[in-house]
């Protein structure tokens, strides 16, 4: 089978898929439950100065269901620890001796104050671990007392404390970024100009996930008030892989470590994320709702795959996709595709028609010879692929690309199957020549 163990940043774990920092890893006895599991290593609830963070006693957790009621969304507002730091730190050197395979990672987060992490960085290396995350991106509750997001946000404080970190202590440092800020790019630059050994994204994304219209309340609400919290789940899995591909394609970050976080559920996630340039994927929502075992099918998922693409080690797949994505000013205009329909495999269920109709494009038809038919018109279809994306059959609705010499019957143009984007175009008022 493929070899699917984990070397990041020198930190060795059977498997990639880590456990994120959030409640499935919060005390000793759910750590140990999730390595006999099969987890490859956790990332530790963050930790943070004594005394311990004060949670609401009420409701902290709601949750985004599809039409099957399935979770696609949680938003939470739990806060850091609550327990004691010392009783955090002993729990954390016994499961890393019991699991001296496992990765090992603390979650910090303390004020922006040197010796505030100097202090705590020495008790967490005492402890035995791996290697600490900054936590730079808490949406909620720490971020009002200038931490979490609130240095995730200005990337000359991200530069100033992880400098700090990587001065005081020997431990890897990977630093946590925020999803909530406009360029993702920025951060990460200024981690690694403070010496970051990785980082790891997305953390969770400011949200508020609804209002119940007979109290005319935000849910959920605690004594009739309630706050943004932070949103995660299979919903941000595109957000994610987007922020994560623009520090793998950055000139300035492209090739520092990343672990990527963000509506990791199944192996094909994690093998996207992978293939985006992940060293290792971190798993929160998915292990919260389904149950630590999930592991195992993730796990058995990736290995068949490798073997099935003739992928030996996850080095030989981490960031095969990242040359893929570029900006939209260098997609190849003269690239033409058509919708095609797989008439022996159409259920007729029209959702096609339905879509194409009233976004304009107008290119399938809804009867031909007076019986219901749906069949794309080459002259009208512009290859925006929605009706594939909709079409409830799968490889029914397929594109096809044009050959060069072939004619687009929507322009008339011939296909000349040569390279040229928006920067040479004759529409463009800034082009330059080919």
């Amino acid at each position: 089978m493929a070899d699917i163990r984990s070397n990041f940043l020198g930190i060795h774990s059977p498997n990639p898929f880590w456990l994120a920092s959030a409640p499935p890893t919060d005390k000793e006895v759910n750590v140990n439950r999730a390595f006999e599991a099969g987890w490859g290593g956790v990332v530790w609830k963050t930790l943070g100065e004594d005394p311990p963070v004060v949670n609401v006693n009420g409701p902290r957790y709601t949750t985004l269901m599809s039409a099957d009621r399935r979770v696609i969304g949680l938003n939470n507002i739990e806060l850091i620890t609550d327990r004691p730091l010392a009783t955090n730190l002993a729990e954390i050197r016994r499961v890393k001796r019991a699991w001296p395979d496992r990765a090992m990672i603390v979650s910090l987060m303390v004020p922006c104050e040197e010796q505030a992490w100097r202090s705590i960085l020495a008790q967490v290396e005492d402890s035995g671990a791996d290697g600490v995350e900054l936590n730079f991106g808490c949406p909620h509750g720490m971020s009002e007392r200038g931490m979490g997001a609130a240095v995730g946000q200005v990337p000359e404080y991200i530069q100033m404390v992880t400098a700090w970190c990587k001065l005081h202590s020997k431990l890897p440092v990977i630093v946590k970024l925020t999803p909530n800020i406009t360029d993702v790019r920025m951060p990460a630059r200024a981690a690694k100009a403070g010496g970051a050994d990785a980082v790891s994204l997305i953390n969770t994304i400011n949200s508020v996930m609804g209002v119940d219209l007979g109290t005319m309340l935000m849910s959920p609400s605690t004594d009739g008030w309630g706050s943004h919290g932070g949103y995660c789940g299979p919903a941000v899995k595109p957000i994610a892989l987007n922020m994560v591909a623009e520090i793998a394609r950055d000139p300035l970050t492209a090739g520092i470590p990343i672990s990527g976080i963000g509506g990791i559920s199944n192996w094909r996630d994690a093998a996207e994320f992978i293939a985006m340039g992940c060293g290792t994927v971190q798993v929160c929502t998915a292990a919260m709702v389904y149950g630590f075992r999930i592991v195992q099918d993730m796990c058995s998922g990736l290995n068949n795959f490798m073997d099935e693409k003739g992928y030996a080690t996850l080095d030989e797949m981490r960031g095969l996709a990242v040359p893929s994505v570029k900006n939209w000013n260098q997609l190849n205009l003269n690239h033409v595709e058509k919708a095609v329909i797989k008439q022996s495999s159409c259920i007729q269920c029209g959702r096609c028609h339905v879509v194409c109709e009233d976004t304009s494009h107008q290119a399938i038809t809804a009867s031909k010879d007076g019986k219901r038919h749906f069949e794309v018109k080459d002259d009208e279809c512009v290859g925006c692929n929605l009706c594939v994306s909709i079409c409830p059959v799968p490889n029914t609705i397929t594109m096809r690309a044009l050959q060069p010499g072939e004619v687009d019957q929507r322009t008339g143009q011939v296909v000349s199957g040569e390279y040229a984007n928006w920067t040479t175009h004759a529409n463009n008022p800034m082009r330059v020549a080919p």
